[in-house]
């Protein structure tokens, strides 16, 4: 699986605090190894991210991606889930 970070991802990146960018190494090493393992709670979105999935980073942190095709994701955004979906 290849992943690739939107350039909106990364500068959302930079606002996290030091622990949430290591939760998020964790959780993306994790998700290479199997997208759907059970503690990233891997699931499709609706509205206006119905073509996209999130995976919980941690406590209320949620990544947003897309798959550009099988091989290859897309990381959007990432922040509290109020932030993202409201």
């Amino acid at each position: 699986m290849k992943i690739v970070f939107h350039r909106n991802f990364e500068k959302q990146i930079l606002k996290l605090r030091p622990a949430e960018r290591e939760k998020l190494k964790l959780r993306l090493k994790i998700f290479l190894n199997d997208p759907f393992d059970s503690q990233l709670n891997n699931h499709p979105l609706k509205g206006k991210y119905a073509d996209c999935r999130s995976i919980n980073i941690g406590g209320d942190l949620r990544a947003v991606y897309k798959y550009t095709d099988e091989n290859s994701c897309v990381f959007i955004k990432i922040g509290a889930h109020s932030e993202l979906y409201s």
